[in-house]
This record gives structure tokens, C-alpha cells and sequence, in this order.
């Protein structure tokens, strides 16, 4: 089972990726400024993530070379 994205597809070329209406030059691939802040708004506050592979432990850059 896959979660809900938080964005609708793009239904078309030209459709803006928050609310699906035509896209506007002065912002594309948005219809508006405020559909540009909301995207940004979701990358900024996580919701948008770009999944990688496992993460490198902190703990191991931490370790003082000279102490082994």
C-alpha cells in the first residue's frame, strides 16, 4: 500500500503540479505565486523527500582519528 502524495499528478503539460490549472510563464510549471510558495512551503517543511540509500552514521565522523 502505497501513502497518498500530497500533490495531484500533472494531468497534462502546462497543468500546475499543486492545483492543475494551466501554468503561467512568470512562475512555471505554477499557475500562481502562491501555488509556487506552497510547493516550497512542503519542501521546506519535509513533506516532500528524496528517498536514499541508508544513512552514514554520525558517530563514525566523530571519532577522533588519534584514538585508535
Amino acid at each position: 500500500m502505497t501513502t497518498p502524495s500530497p500533490t495531484p499528478p500533472a494531468t497534462a503539460a502546462g497543468t500546475c503540479p499543486i492545483c492543475g490549472r494551466p501554468s503561467v510563464t512568470e512562475v512555471k510549471p505554477f499557475c500562481s505565486k502562491r501555488c509556487a510558495d506552497v510547493d516550497l512551503s512542503r519542501w521546506l517543511g519535509g513533506v516532500y523527500r528524496i528517498e536514499g540509500s541508508e544513512r552514514p552514521d554520525p558517530a563514525a565522523n566523530d571519532a577522533d582519528p588519534e584514538a585508535e
